[in-house]
C-alpha cells in the first residue's frame, strides 16, 4: 500500500469568506504538488463566499483529527464591522495549537488573533484592517506595510491576492525556491512582489482622534500639505509646547509629527500621480517636498517604491501598444 507523503493543509472557509483568499493559495499549492489540501467549514456544509459563489468543502472542522501540517484561514469582509463566529474561533484555536504551522490570508489574521494564536507575535493583514487589528489586539505587533510576516510557526499576509505571495513562501520553504519560482512563472506573478502594501493603501492617513488640539493640527496639515508644518510651527499654531505636541502625536497617531506630515504629503502626491496630473517636479513642489529627489526619498520610506514606479503601476494611462499588450 502506497504511503501518502503529502503535507496536510486544512484551508478554513466559512460563509462570507473572500473567494480570492481561498482560490489564490489553492491554485499555488495545487500547482506545486506535494500537498493534500482539504477545505473545511465549521459544520462541514458548503459555504457562500463574499461574492455569492457557493464553495463545496471536504470536511467539518470538528472532524479534523490527526497531524495537520498547515492550518490556513481565509479572510472575510470587515466593512460592516462583522466579527468571526465564536464557534469558528474556538475550532481554529483547537486545531491551530496542534498544527505544525498556522497561516492566514487578509483578515483571516483577525480570526487567528481572536483565537489567541497571534498573542505576542508580529503580524499583518489587509491595509484597511491593520488599525482594527492593532486596536483590538494590543499584544499583536502589527506590521501594516508588510505583504507577508512570519513569526515562528505563524504566518500572516496582506489582503486578497497577497494569499498568493503567502502560498509561494510556503512552497519555497517546503519544496525549495526553484519549485516556487516555477509556480510563480506559470501563474504570471512575482515570486516576491516589489514594495510593501503601503503603495495600495487608499484609506488616507488622518487618524480618528477626539483630542481637539491634535484635531486642529491634523486638519491644517490635510488642508494644505505644502504649508509650513515644522514642529515649531505646528506647536505655535496649537498653542502648546513642542514636547506636548510630540506626545500627542505619539499617543494618537503612533508616529512623530515629522513622519506624519511626510505621510500626508506622500498620500497627496499619490492622488496626483493616480490622476496623471503634472510632472514629478511640479507634484513635489505642490505637495511640499521642494524637489523631486526629496519626494523620491519620502516615497521610498513611506510606500516602498519611487514616485515614477508608483505612477507606472497606478497612474492613468492609455493602454500601451507594446510587448505584452494587444
Amino acid at each position: 500500500m502506497a504511503v501518502d507523503n503529502r503535507r496536510e493543509v486544512v484551508l478554513v472557509v466559512y460563509d462570507g469568506a473572500v473567494v480570492m483568499d481561498v482560490a489564490g493559495p489553492l491554485q499555488v499549492l495545487n500547482g506545486a504538488g506535494g500537498y493534500r489540501i482539504r477545505l473545511a467549514s465549521p459544520d462541514g456544509r458548503s459555504v457562500r463566499t463574499d461574492v455569492g459563489v457557493r464553495m463545496d468543502v471536504d470536511v467539518a472542522l470538528p472532524e479534523v483529527h490527526g497531524p495537520v501540517d498547515t492550518l490556513l484561514v481565509a479572510g472575510y469582509p470587515t466593512a460592516a464591522g462583522s466579527r468571526p463566529p465564536t464557534t469558528l474561533v474556538e475550532l481554529v484555536r483547537r486545531i491551530g495549537r496542534r498544527a505544525r504551522r498556522v497561516a492566514s490570508v487578509c483578515t483571516g489574521a483577525l480570526v487567528l488573533a481572536e483565537a489567541g494564536l497571534l498573542e505576542g507575535r508580529r503580524a499583518t493583514t489587509h491595509w484597511a484592517a491593520c488599525d482594527e487589528l492593532a486596536a483590538r489586539f494590543p499584544r499583536v505587533a502589527v506590521r501594516p506595510d508588510a505583504i507577508c510576516v512570519r513569526d515562528g510557526p505563524v504566518l500572516t499576509s496582506a489582503g486578497v491576492t497577497a494569499g498568493i505571495d503567502l502560498a509561494l513562501a510556503l512552497v519555497a520553504e517546503d519544496l525549495g525556491a526553484d519549485r516556487a519560482r516555477t509556480v510563480a512563472k506559470y501563474l504570471v506573478v512575482f515570486l516576491r512582489r516589489p514594495g510593501g502594501q503601503a503603495q495600495f493603501d487608499m484609506a488616507g492617513v488622518r487618524p480618528a482622534t477626539r483630542d481637539p488640539v491634535l484635531r486642529r493640527v491634523l486638519d491644517a496639515v490635510a488642508a494644505q500639505p505644502s504649508g509650513e508644518h515644522s514642529l515649531a510651527a505646528m506647536a505655535a499654531r496649537a498653542a502648546v509646547s513642542e514636547r506636548h505636541l510630540t506626545r500627542l502625536f505619539r499617543r494618537e497617531t503612533g508616529t512623530t509629527p515629522a513622519r506624519y506630515v511626510e505621510r500626508v504629503r506622500v498620500h497627496t502626491a499619490q492622488t496626483m500621480l493616480d490622476a496623471g496630473r503634472g510632472g514629478l517636479t511640479s507634484i513635489a513642489r505642490t505637495c511640499g517636498f521642494g524637489s523631486a529627489e526629496t519626494m523620491r526619498r519620502a516615497f521610498l520610506r513611506v510606500a516602498g517604491v519611487t514616485p515614477a514606479t508608483y505612477r507606472r503601476r497606478f497612474g492613468v494611462h492609455e493602454v500601451p501598444r507594446t510587448a505584452g499588450w494587444g
